[in-house]
């Protein structure tokens, strides 16, 4: 069922979207891997799980899981979350799966946005610390509709894979928030990357009409 899902992901939504990957080589063949990502619309996830050439379980918000999607999402090995609650399960979940060397993806920003990574939660910096793993960041654009207006025919998307790196979190609140910051800058750092690259190549910014 996953990798069903996966060839889901990966092909079901090029009839709407032109979808160009880059640096998809940098994803660690082995070894457990936390993948940070920015949120823009609900795609990302989507494109992202068909992306990876590993399998990866992502943090879902546990809203979606219901009905058939919900029965889906969790036949595919996808961890609910609860989001504004205290919920600790989800992380021991993610935590046991990186521990087995496994994949597990994050959108620190907590809910879409803008997708600039502005801002971070805590929760992917208390899975490297609980399991060692590597981080990779991966940047997304061309997925949010233009504001005030319709989504443009089969848009251009980009999905920009980073280097990956490690990080040291220290013990207690204050060294989660300073990897926190760390993880935040590093994403945000692959999304300008990203954004620079699409302006050189005549391609507007998210929320406006593309050009290519």
């Amino acid at each position: 069922m996953h990798d069903f899902g996966k060839l889901i992901g990966r092909y079901g939504l090029r009839p709407g979207f032109r979808i160009h990957v880059h640096g998809a080589e940098r994803v660690p063949a082995t070894g457990p891997l936390v993948v940070i990502a920015n949120h823009s619309s609900m795609l990302e996830p989507q494109l992202i799980y068909g992306m990876l050439r590993r399998r990866c379980a992502f943090l879902v918000k546990q809203e979606l899981f219901a009905g058939a999607a919900g029965w889906g999402l969790r036949r595919i090995g996808q961890i609910p979350v609860r989001r504004g609650a205290p919920d600790r399960a989800p992380l021991l979940t993610a935590v046991s799966v990186l521990r087995d060397g496994g994949v597990v993806g994050v959108f620190p920003e907590g809910t879409r946005g803008a997708g600039d990574v502005d801002n971070a939660e805590r929760g992917a910096a208390w899975l490297v610390r609980a399991s060692g793993a590597q981080v990779i960041s991966v940047a997304t654009r061309g997925t949010r509709k233009p504001d005030g207006g319709g989504r443009r025919f089969r848009p251009r998307v980009d999905i920009l894979v980073g280097e990956p790196f490690t990080v040291a979190v220290g013990k207690g609140r204050a060294g989660l928030e300073t990897a926190t910051e760390q993880l935040r800058g590093d994403l945000a750092a692959v999304v300008r990357a990203l954004d620079d690259w699409r302006e050189a190549h005549g391609i507007r910014a998210q929320g406006r009409k593309e050009q290519a």
